[in-house]
């Protein structure tokens, strides 16, 4: 039997979903900033933690911190917006792309979304960001 679903012509289908799935978990996000940085950032790089420190602010006053979900300074910015979120303010979220190798969701995303497709991963970071 013919796989109709795994066709270039439904692509735009599977494009279409993961588009609404994006919108819908970003909703709610409210004021926010994206944050990019090097996933190779260690923890005890100065970076790091001027990362952790600026968004710990930013979501203590009720921004949300969106970054890429990884390693680096992306985890540092969510680790600020979670230790704040503990508070109940800024979100702390996780836009990851689904990569065969390297990319892992770091633990500090407390809101995290998946990408199958990267161009609809750079429309949220954009979209959202304040």
């Amino acid at each position: 039997m013919y796989n109709f679903t795994s066709t270039e012509n439904w692509r735009v289908f599977r494009v279409m979903a993961e588009f609404i799935e994006s919108i819908e978990f970003m909703a709610n996000v409210g004021i926010s900033v994206s944050v990019f940085g090097s996933a190779r950032t260690k923890p005890d790089n100065k970076y790091y933690q001027e990362a952790v420190d600026v968004c710990r602010l930013l979501a203590e006053r009720g921004i949300s911190v969106i970054t890429g979900g990884g390693p680096g300074i992306m985890e540092a910015a969510n680790k600020g917006a979670a230790e704040a979120r503990g508070r109940n303010k800024g979100k702390s979220i996780g836009l990851n792309i689904e990569l065969p190798f390297e990319q892992k969701p770091n633990p500090f995303a407390t809101s995290l979304k998946n990408f199958h497709y990267f161009f609809i991963r750079k429309i949220m970071f954009v979209k959202y960001a304040k």
